[in-house]
């Protein structure tokens, strides 16, 4: 099947099963690099995690810290709340937003709230899970996020023992305010292509960038939310709340519970990849359609060369046989016509040279043809010295086809042969004159060339019609589509041929 497809196809097949699969390499070899860095941008966005759920870990350490020594304070210790007051003020001023701080007991009560004055009736507390597990435990314990009953705003609460001895008689509770998050994250935040959230231990927002107005106080997305979840850390490809795809990782904090997350967007990662793929296609698909482009021409080329040299075969098959047939025809009418079997000798061989030397000017022109003055004078070479004054020859350049000039020079050699022997230059006295010109027909083009002796013998018309005769009036005639008169004037013998010049 495959011999049977053109020249320029197969040449086509070629390019292309050379060049798609480098094309093919190339995307691989782009799409594994892909991979590597993707690979290498989700370990990037784990230790990124880790490093803000450090960061929240030690900002909360340092709450805790500040809560013991004011739970330990000695005003505290002694039953003094105004002056426990001066010291939980000098801590509240750290921070913006004027957080509270609280005491309450086991059973509810407040005992201490640092925005209502001393002696003011204060309410009971709602029950809350981790003030629970600071009287169960002795140990700080972290909230999620609620709405605190005061002031009616999204909180988290940091609590820590009051100790009397062995016992926990109070707990005191403090609402770190959510800014001081926020303000971790966005000082964090590589570039505007991340996202960066913590939540609360049931998946809650309570800082975020971008738009944390939108966002605080909902829940995490639902692919993050489905994995969250299932291990203290992880790694996944996500979808944030605004829709963009990232390549998140999230770690949970053995102190608090909460969960710090944050993700890049994938996009960072596919956008070069894309380009790099449509680059990579485009390189190759212009290098393809270059290399079919050379192919097909050069498939054009090879065509033309095949045909070119079939023709030329043809040709040469053609000129061979057209040669062939006119030796024969020369040998079968020198030897047929002749009595004298070296005289006809030397007549077929000249003849032959004069086939000779027109086959030489025709191949100096690549066989195109051979212009009628060099046809006229190699013929006449041989009779006439260069400087002779007995040949005049006139006319203007014109260029025969090959065998037009074969079947000229064949009769300008019967008729110089026969002005040697028996005419105008067998005597010192005589003398030819050739003219010819171009003639203007309706078919096509033609050539006139006029043959012209004087000062030579008495002519008289032959009583028998000799080869060279016939070869010019019938021959020629007959082969060159033209017509050949030959007069035998008492003054000397005139010819007249005229054929196209094709």
């Amino acid at each position: 099947m495959y011999s049977r497809l053109s020249l320029p196809v197969r040449l086509a097949l070629l390019v292309a099963g050379t060049a798609l699969p480098l094309i093919v390499f190339t995307g691989i070899i782009t799409y594994r690099h892909y991979e590597e860095r993707r690979q290498a941008a989700f370990d990037r966005v784990v230790e990124f995690t880790r490093g803000i759920r450090q960061a929240i870990d030690a900002e909360m350490q340092g709450v805790v810290s500040g809560l013991t020594v004011l739970a330990n304070s000695q005003a505290l210790q002694r039953g003094d709340l105004e002056g426990f007051r001066l010291n939980a003020e000098t801590f509240l001023r750290q921070f913006p937003d004027r957080p509270v701080i609280v005491i309450g007991d086991r059973d509810g009560r407040q005992i201490f709230n640092s925005q209502s004055p001393e002696g003011s009736p204060l309410p009971p507390r709602a029950e809350r899970p981790e003030r629970d597990r600071v009287f169960r435990t002795g140990r700080p314990a972290f909230s999620e996020l609620f709405v605190g009953s005061i002031n009616q705003r999204l909180i988290v609460t940091v609590s820590v023992p009051v100790m009397r001895g062995e016992e926990v008689v109070y707990d005191l509770s403090f609402n770190p305010p959510l800014s001081i998050f926020q303000r971790i994250i966005e000082q964090q935040r590589p570039s505007d292509q991340w996202t960066i959230s913590i939540f609360d231990q049931n998946g809650v927002n309570f800082a975020r960038v971008p738009n944390p107005a939108g966002t605080v106080g909902q829940r995490a997305s639902p692919t993050l939310y489905a994995i969250m979840f299932t291990a203290p850390e992880g790694r996944a490809n996500t979808v944030s709340l605004e829709g963009v795809p990232l390549l998140t990782a999230f770690s949970r904090s053995e102190l608090t519970g909460w969960i710090a997350a944050s993700g890049i967007a994938e996009a960072t990662l596919t956008a070069p990849l894309w380009r790099s793929l449509a680059l990579t296609g485009a390189a190759g698909g212009v290098c393809l359609l270059i290399g079919l482009g050379f192919a097909i021409q050069m498939a054009r080329q090879l065509a033309r060369a095949e045909s070119m040299q079939a023709l030329l075969v043809s040709e040469l098959n053609h000129r061979v046989k057209n040669s062939l047939a006119t030796v024969q025809a020369l040998a079968h009418q020198t030897f047929r016509s002749s009595t004298d079997p070296k005289a006809a000798l030397r007549d077929f061989d000249q003849r032959l040279s004069t086939m000779a030397q027109t086959y030489t000017l025709l191949g100096e022109e690549n066989w195109k043809g051979a212009s009628l003055g060099q046809i006229v004078a190699a013929v006449l070479r041989p009779y006439v010295s260069p400087d002779s004054s007995r040949v005049s020859m006139s006319g203007p350049d014109i260029g025969l086809g090959p065998r037009t000039a074969l079947l000229m020079s064949m009769a300008l050699h019967e008729l110089a042969t026969n002005a040697a022997k028996y005419g105008a230059l067998s005597r010192s006295g005589g003398r030819i004159e050739i003219a010819w010109d171009r003639v203007e027909r309706a078919s096509e083009p033609q050539v006139r060339l006029t043959w012209r002796e004087s000062g030579g013998p008495p002519v008289a018309p032959p009583v028998r019609r000799g080869f060279g005769s016939a070869l010019i009036e019938r021959g020629f005639a007959a082969q060159s589509g033209g017509q050949a008169r030959i007069a035998f004037d008492p003054a000397g013998v005139s010819c007249i041929l005229e054929c196209p010049i094709r």
